[in-house]
């Protein structure tokens, strides 16, 4: 009887489904796809198909309803090449689910106490845990005989000890309401966090890493031997860094000061913070190359927006640093870490005083895999290390449910 080595990972949207269907043998990608537009007259399925290397890539755009209609466009798509979800070598379906809250500390298989718990936590998570939710019920209708795994961006981080994680308010409303830094992006930062320590040949357990993911969202974090003691976004993604539309750090007193002010609602202050703020607030776009090209061009508000980015960027790295007390490398990833060099030049310019510096030529190279930008000499070594979400929320299903499946 052949064992069961496949994994499909689902990342359900409010309004798309994303997809990637790996081999556990070898950690290889068979097929990957998106369908994006649920709901609308326009939905869009894309697939690519990846098994013997000739990728090609298919799209159509046709109606689909909702996200029971959306899996089964995934379903079809996989089928044609093969690769059904009716196969036999089909494991297990791993989730990515947003908040875990404090109760899942790792990868869990669903029960229905796990989707209740999923779904209490919906006020903290309101625009990602309705979604992810979907997502399984609907994979659970199609596949009840399979494992389903749940993978908690958050769970990374509740290894955080208390002084990071609780804010400083009155506990018993904190407590009562759930109030306290969860962190999120937490699957990028293990796996980045994993592939540094790989990359400097060298156990995680003996490497402190500063993990910068940089994308529209963005995220900074500590790693201790493998651990998380300290991460930048906190109840919500919001906290933190600048990032594409979100505002990141901001005293909470601009929110009383609208609502008196400006007359603004508490959702029109929501909109402006997370959607209307970052670099987007500050200069127009959200597109880290378009503002390089702009400030090419001389453009003030680009400038500015890039400076502001920079800035809160050094103000982690520092506050970290002397969080970790010894510092072994600092990883890039996610799309800005990975592809913009001015950034990590500049996040990096004037620290050499803490063992930090970039080889201006091996930073402008642009190849694929992890790889250092440091010069030989630095005491601590810079990376650009490319995040795989995918991947690690498959190794972790298989690691959980492989074997409930081989049994």
């Amino acid at each position: 009887m052949t064992t069961p080595t496949r994994v499909l990972v689902l990342n359900s949207g409010s309004s798309s489904v994303k997809y990637q269907l790996l081999d556990m043998r070898d950690a290889s990608r068979l097929a990957v796809g998106l369908v994006e537009r649920i709901g609308e007259s326009t939905s869009r399925v894309a697939h690519t198909p990846l098994e013997g290397g000739g990728a090609e890539r298919r799209e159509r755009t046709a109606p689909i309803a909702d996200h029971a209609a959306a899996l089964k466009a995934v379903a079809e798509e996989l089928a044609r090449d093969g690769l059904g979800l009716d196969s036999p070598e089909l494991a297990a379906i791993g989730h990515r689910v947003v908040h875990g809250g404090l109760r899942f500390t790792e990868p869990t298989v669903v029960t229905e106490e796990v989707l209740a718990e999923i779904e209490r936590l919906v006020p903290v998570a309101p625009l990602h845990n309705p979604a992810n939710l979907t997502g399984i019920r609907t994979a659970q209708a199609l596949r009840p005989d399979l494992p389903q795994v749940a993978v908690f961006d958050t769970a990374f981080h509740t290894t955080m000890p208390e002084a990071a994680s609780r804010y400083a308010i009155d506990v018993e409303t904190a407590d009562a309401h759930r109030i306290r830094r969860y962190g999120f992006h937490g699957t990028s930062h293990a796996y980045v966090s994993r592939a540094t320590a790989e990359l400097l040949g060298r156990d995680p357990s003996e490497v402190n890493v500063i993990v910068l993911h940089l994308g529209n969202g963005a995220s900074a974090s500590a790693v201790c031997g493998g651990r998380c003691v300290e991460t930048s976004m906190g109840l919500t993604p919001l906290e933190g860094l600048v990032m594409g539309t979100r505002s990141g750090d901001i005293d909470p007193a601009v929110i009383f000061h609208l609502q008196r002010v400006a007359g603004m609602s508490t959702d029109e202050i929501d909109t402006l913070l997370n959607k209307r703020s970052g670099l987007v607030g500050l200069c127009g776009d959200n597109d880290m190359r378009e503002i390089h090209r702009r400030i090419g061009e001389g453009d003030p508000a680009a400038r500015l927006a890039f400076d502001i980015y920079v800035h809160r960027l050094k103000k982690y790295i520092g506050a970290y640093y002397a969080v970790l007390g010894r510092v072994d490398a600092v990883a890039f990833t996610a799309g800005v870490g990975e592809n913009a060099a001015p950034v990590r030049a500049a996040a990096m310019a004037g620290l050499e005083e803490l063992g930090l510096a970039v080889d201006a030529g091996l930073n402008a190279e642009r190849t694929e895999g992890a790889r250092l930008i440091s010069p030989g000499y630095a005491r601590v070594a810079v990376a650009v290390v490319p995040t795989d979400e995918e991947q690690e929320i498959a190794r972790q299903t298989f690691a959980l449910a492989g074997g409930k499946v081989n049994a």
